[in-house]
Parts: C-alpha cells; structure tokens; sequence
C-alpha cells in the first residue's frame, strides 16, 4: 500500500467450475428424473435444480414463418405462447378452436337468413343489435300504396270474400217469384213446379218426348246460384212416377241483370226422388229449363217434372 492512498479494494475471489465442467468432455453427465432426491455427495449444476422437473414439457410449435414462438391459433393463425388457452387476437380457445368441428349445422332454414346463435365473437367485441330507424316518409307512402291498390282491386276483393261465402257457407233456398212455361196441359200448370208440392207437376200441352219445351222463372232481386234441385215423373212414388214420361237431358240456362245469359247441360238419372245438381251464376235474374230428351216418350204421355227448386245467396 503506497503511503497517502486510500483504503485497498478487495477482489472476491472467483466461483469454482462447476463439477460438469471439470469432467472430462468425453464423460456424459447423468439426466436427473424427476423425483430423485439430491444427496450430499451429489453434484447440483444450473440444469440440476432442487424441486425442479427434468421434464420441459412439449415445445412450442413453430408459429406463422416456421418461428418457434409459441402454436399458431386454428381460427386465426395468430401466434400465441404455448401456455394461453385463449387467442390473444380472436379469443378462441387455442385446444378446441377449429371452426368445422365443435359447430353444430343449422338447419337451410336459419342458413338463408344468416342467423347463427353459436357463432364464436371476437375478444372484445359484442353482438350488434339491430335497431330500426324511425320512418319519415316511408310509412305515409306505403300506406297510400296499399289503399290505391285496395281500391283499384275492389270488385276482386268483392268477388274472393264471396267465393269464400260459398265455399263455407251452407246455401239457403230461393224463393222464385214466378213461373211460366212455353205450354201447359190442363191441370199442370208452370207452378205445379214450384210450389214445393211433389205430388203434383208440370206437363207440356203436347205429347211425346216434348223436346224444346221449358220452364222459366224469375226471382224479385238477382242472387248467386249454387245448386239446382230436380224432381222428375209426376211423383216421387214409384208407380206414379212410370205412369208418365220423364226428362233425361235438360239445358239450364242462366240470364244474369245485364241481360247475359250463361248455359249448363244437366244429365238425370231415370228414378223417383230428388236429384241435385251444381248450377253455378252470378247475379242471377231468370233461370229457364229446357228439355232436350226423355225416358218413356210415347204419344200417349207428357213429360212431367214434379219439382224445381234453387239455392245459392241474395
């Protein structure tokens, strides 16, 4: 120490080598297992820790660029250490992210209107809530439209919720205010038809077939016809019904208020009782009944019908 100066500064003295160290290169060194416990006589190196496991874990999967940083998302391929579950970008758990499985299908249903209740969000984010602006002039504008069309459609709309009338509704009887016939025998007279009586009807003043006559009648106000009730021969009994001859083919025709007139054949059957057709017009004012054959024609008989009778709406 020179005279004046100050106090000498010590060195410390340097570590020993480690025993790994001395050992010959040539002599391997003993993995640790985990468990084993550290003696006296052994030898702890910096790979040798107490408590420490020898085991490192799987390593860390190569991420995007084939770095080692941590595994890639399955969702979003981001780069995430090796002990995160979830996604540091999207979120998704990094063990069972994979967008094609652990996703039920939905029905092609939800599917054509994009609705997916499991659909995995974005970390940090929130479903969008959709909210509807208040209309101005869209609402005004719409409802003209409609009432224009509603107006413009009327008689269509007229005419479907009748038809719905009658296709559910039960048909009532008409009530015709007369009766008339192109002839008339004596005693069987054109209201003998429609009296609603069956024991008593209608005969041509000539004998035979009578084809080309009819019978006609007019209602008070027009009505929407329906059906047509047909009671042919002289009676509904049996024997009373072969004693005269009896309509096989009738031509109902149909005049409407505007003087239009519409036309329906009608097929009987040859035997006694009522017999009922469909016989459909709108705004019926007049309906008559013309005869074109007959069963049992002879010169000797008449054609006789009981009964006609209509139903349908006023």
């Amino acid at each position: 120490v020179r005279p004046g100066a100050g106090p000498a500064r010590l060195r410390p003295p340097r570590p020993p080598l480690p025993p790994e160290a001395a050992r010959p290169a040539s002599e391997p060194v003993a993995p640790r297992r985990p468990g084993d416990r550290v003696g006296d006589g052994d030898e702890v190196g910096p790979d040798h820790r107490v408590g420490a496991s020898a085991d490192p874990g799987p390593p860390p999967a190569a991420g995007r660029g084939g770095s080692a940083s941590g595994r890639p998302c399955p969702r979003c391929r981001a780069d995430n250490p090796y002990e995160r579950r979830l996604c540091l970008r999207c979120g998704a758990e990094l063990a069972t992210a994979n967008p094609s499985s652990g996703r039920r299908q939905l029905p092609w249903w939800r599917r054509l209107f994009g609705r997916d209740p499991d659909r995995v969000l974005v970390a940090g984010s929130r479903p969008r809530h959709r909210t509807w602006s208040r209309p101005r002039l869209a609402l005004p504008l719409t409802l003209l439209v409609l009432l224009g069309a509603a107006y413009f459609a009327r008689s269509q709309l007229s005419d479907a919720l009748t038809f719905t009338q009658d296709r559910t509704g039960t048909p009532e009887a008409l009530r015709p205010e007369a009766g008339r016939a192109s002839s008339e025998a004596a005693g069987h007279r054109a209201g003998a038809a429609f009296d609603g009586f069956t024991n008593r009807y209608w005969a041509p003043a000539e004998t035979g077939p009578a084809t080309g006559q009819y019978l006609e009648t007019t209602f008070e106000k027009p009505v929407r016809l329906r059906k047509l009730l047909v009671i042919a021969g002289g009676s509904v009994n049996q024997d009373e019904f072969l004693a005269q001859a009896r309509p096989a083919e009738l031509t109902v025709t149909l005049f409407d208020a505007r003087g239009e007139r519409t036309t329906q054949a009608v097929n009987l059957r040859d035997q006694p009782g009522q017999q009922t057709f469909d016989v459909r017009g709108s705004d019926v004012s007049r309906v008559r009944v013309t005869i074109d054959a007959a069963y049992g024609g002879s010169p000797k008989r008449r054609v006789a019908i009981a009964e006609l009778e209509f139903f349908g709406r006023r």
